[in-house]
């Protein structure tokens, strides 16, 4: 299959992405404060129970595996022309940690850009390697991954167990919403400014993580994975088999009373589920089931760095004081609804913009800037 050419399932697979990252975000949206009592902060109700386990972690590994696949795609491309590699992906990169940057300061303060542009630019070094070595940077960086999490989970406990840090940590918990639910927009900003390393430890310390993944994307993109061909299907039934009969258990975990599983769940065991999440929606394509949902979600995958970004915007003004200000009120309707209507929204907008201008504002200024500086007739294409 022509890797220049826009592959289905990888717009597919954007799109559940981008939507199931919402679904995840939201909560946060809801409640700004949960974040910092996520340990201890299990879910009562069905619905944060079947989040907990289906999507809380799984949507954002399947965006960091279309990561590195679409990085892998760049590398392809750039073979057909005399743009430099290394100089080209790290502008690109420099230009998604800026658009990251803004959307920290500006909207949110769980942006996942930087972390990616940071990983991004790393593996643009490792796209070159070998099949058999960059299984060992796999299994290297997602070693250092687990036992870095680990570290955090025994410091989180620890924390959480000693009585007055663990009230330390509520009142921070209640100071944050707080800010979000009364504070002005700018207190919120100046917030995140002040706080931009301790806002940012957790996005910058997945990212032997993310560097894992990213490489797990092109050894499955390399594989013939995200093909629709009897090659595909042999391994996205592999992934569906094993991503559920493995990942599924292990998610599950996250039900355990008092909270003890959240941690390695979020950040270890729901990438693996995400695995066959991957192979259940390649085999639902190549059956053609619930094809214009399909079509949907390949529209917002299409768009996916726009629509990140306007979630984030719909969700901040659905919830912060600024806004609507549904920070506080009783119940999960208020997140149920909010989730529906930002779909809708974020679909509503993929669908104008794809149709008047073919492609996303956001998806526009990244590439254009990217290729600003190799417009020189000596990069032109051989």
């Amino acid at each position: 299959m022509n890797s220049a050419s826009r592959l289905h399932i990888l717009d597919l697979l954007r799109g559940v992405a981008i939507v199931g990252t919402l679904a995840t975000n939201i909560w946060i949206f809801s409640d700004p404060g949960s974040a910092t009592l996520m340990p201890m902060n299990q879910g009562q109700s069905v619905v944060e129970m079947l989040q907990s386990v289906f999507v809380n972690g799984n949507f954002l590994a399947m965006l960091t595996i279309l990561f590195g696949v679409g990085l892998y795609m760049k590398y392809q491309n750039s073979k057909g022309s005399q743009v430099p590699w290394i100089p080209f992906y790290l502008l690109t990169m420099f230009i998604l940690f800026i658009e990251g940057l803004f959307h920290f300061v500006f909207i949110f303060e769980y942006d996942i850009l930087m972390t990616y542009a940071i990983t991004g630019a790393i593996v643009a070094f490792l796209v070159q390697l070998k099949p058999k070595t960059m299984t060992i940077w796999i299994i290297v960086t997602l070693s250092l991954h687990t036992f870095g999490i680990l570290i955090y989970y025994v410091q989180t406990y620890i924390a959480f167990s000693d009585p007055t840090s663990y009230t330390a940590i509520q009142q921070i918990a209640l100071e944050t919403t707080s800010l979000y639910q009364f504070g002005t927009y700018f207190e919120q900003v100046l917030y995140r400014i002040e706080n931009f390393f301790l806002l940012r430890s957790e996005a910058f310390s997945i990212i032997y993580g993310s560097i894992g993944l990213y490489l797990i994307g092109i050894r499955l993109y390399l594989a013939g994975a995200f093909n629709m061909d009897k090659k595909g299907m042999y391994i996205q039934k592999k992934l569906m088999l094993w991503g559920f009969s493995i990942g599924l258990p292990l998610n599950l975990l996250s039900l355990v009373p008092g909270g003890y599983f959240e941690i390695p769940v979020r950040f270890l065991f729901a990438p693996v589920l995400t695995f066959g999440y991957i192979g259940l929606i390649a085999w639902m394509m190549n059956r053609g089931a619930l094809r214009w949902i399909q079509k949907q979600f390949e529209v917002i995958g299409r768009t996916a760095l726009s629509c990140y970004v306007l979630q984030s915007i719909l969700a901040s003004l659905y919830f912060y004081s600024f806004g609507l200000g549904f920070i506080g009120v009783d119940g999960i309707l208020a997140v149920v609804v909010g989730f529906v209507l930002i779909s809708i929204c974020m679909l509503g907008f993929a669908h104008l913009t794809l149709k008047t201008f073919g492609v996303g504002p956001l998806e526009w200024l990244w590439k254009t800037l990217s290729k600003m500086p190799f417009k020189n007739k000596r990069y032109s294409a051989k």
